[in-house]
């Protein structure tokens, strides 16, 4: 669980700074870069709940 935590940290550090990139400078590569982390954080999220939920019961 500690290692699904640090990649979803991770993956959202990716996304803040690729999507400020985009948005504030123009930075059309970084959009890119952005799209594919938010991606990833929805594969990860979805490990979590899976995780959380088991851990539940």
């Amino acid at each position: 669980m500690e290692n699904l935590l640090e990649q979803i940290n991770d993956r959202i550090a990716a996304f803040q700074k690729d999507a400020y990139l985009q948005w504030f400078k123009g930075n059309k590569a970084a959009g890119q870069r952005a799209r594919k982390a938010a991606l990833e954080l929805m594969a990860l999220l979805k490990e979590f709940r899976k995780a959380s939920l088991e851990a539940g019961r």
